[in-house]
Parts: C-alpha cells; sequence; structure tokens
C-alpha cells in the first residue's frame, strides 16, 4: 500500500489552445469553463498555460468564469457599486492597496461561512439579513483602520471608531468619509 504524502499537491495542468478549447492534462480530456468552475468550488488548484507560449493565463481565465457566472440569471454576486468601485481602483494611488484588502476580506468571509450558514438556518428570515449586514459593517470598519494607516492625522469630521457602526446611517457616513479622502489621496498624488 502506497503511503500518503503530506506534501502539497501540484496544481493541475490546463492549457489553452487557440481555438479556445482548454485541455485538462491529468485526464487527458478537454474541459469547459464550466468544468474548471466546478473545480474551483471542489478546492482543486489548478494553473491554465497558454499551449504555445506557455505563458500562464490562469488570472485570465478564472475572471472569465466570473464574467460568465456574472451573466447568468440569478448568479450576480458582485454588485454594480462595487465593480465601479473596482474599476475605479485601478491606476490609483490606492491599486496597490485593494488586492491584500480583498484577499483578506474573501478569507475572513470564508472563515465565517458555515457561522453564516448557522445563522441563516436558524433564524431565516431578516435575522440572515441582519447577519450579513453586520459583517459588511465590521468590513467597512476594517477597511477604514486599514486606510487610516495612509492618513494619519486622520479623516476630516471622523469620530474615533470605538466598535462597530450603531445604525445604518453610519455606513454612508463612512462611505463618505472614504470618498474625501479619497480625493486628497488623489491631490496628494498629483502635487
Amino acid at each position: 500500500m502506497a503511503e500518503e504524502s503530506n506534501a502539497p499537491r501540484k496544481p493541475i495542468t490546463i492549457k489553452k489552445y487557440a481555438n479556445r478549447r482548454l485541455y485538462h492534462t491529468g485526464t487527458s480530456t478537454y474541459v469547459t469553463l464550466d468544468d474548471l468552475a466546478a473545480m474551483v468550488k471542489l478546492g482543486e488548484e489548478f494553473a491554465v498555460f497558454d499551449a504555445k507560449t506557455g505563458e500562464d493565463i490562469t488570472r485570465s481565465v478564472l475572471t472569465q468564469i466570473i464574467f460568465e457566472q456574472e451573466g447568468k440569471t440569478g448568479q450576480n454576486l458582485l454588485p454594480v457599486a462595487f465593480l465601479r468601485q473596482l474599476i475605479s481602483y485601478y491606476g490609483d494611488s490606492m491599486q496597490a492597496l485593494v488586492p491584500s484588502y480583498l484577499e483578506y476580506s474573501i478569507q475572513t468571509l470564508a472563515q465565517n461561512q458555515q457561522k453564516f450558514r448557522d445563522q441563516m438556518q436558524s433564524a431565516f428570515g431578516t435575522n440572515v439579513f441582519q447577519a450579513m449586514e453586520d459583517q459588511v459593517q465590521k468590513n467597512m470598519t476594517m477597511f477604514r483602520d486599514a486606510l487610516k494607516m495612509f492618513t494619519p492625522f486622520g479623516l476630516p469630521g471622523a469620530t474615533p471608531v470605538a466598535g462597530e457602526p450603531q445604525d445604518k446611517g453610519d455606513i454612508e457616513t463612512l462611505k463618505s468619509q472614504l470618498d474625501e479622502m479619497q480625493k486628497r489621496l488623489d491631490k496628494l498624488s498629483q502635487s
């Protein structure tokens, strides 16, 4: 009997050909973007390479999977306001901070996923949305705290954060403060 190894498994290699076909080298079969999406959901690691150049195109293929998933009816995960804000960060002075913040936020969400599911099952009603809103407020607080590192003198008109926002108005206040800070950062980067 073969001994199992605790070493991390090497990602599966997927080759993308000029005709846009994706070839799974592990199973020697052609796969679709839906197949790759299913692999992601199962936690299978893969890397996609251009068959001709050998270039790693995993990021663009994963983005294409998200695009296709967003195009399916009832599958919208990314709000329009989020997409607009994300686009606005390209070429912005905050661009370097965004990937690590998003990665940390999604890791936190994944860690709390079972807790959210349990709350949804026990509450099945308005409490489900309250749990989601609480997490959004925690993320906004975390994001604001992270941005404070870049503005050592604080935000104009900001009150010290002693905990989570107390009501829905605080979220709007945080958004406007973030917008004001972004304007200041843009002015500083132009100087």
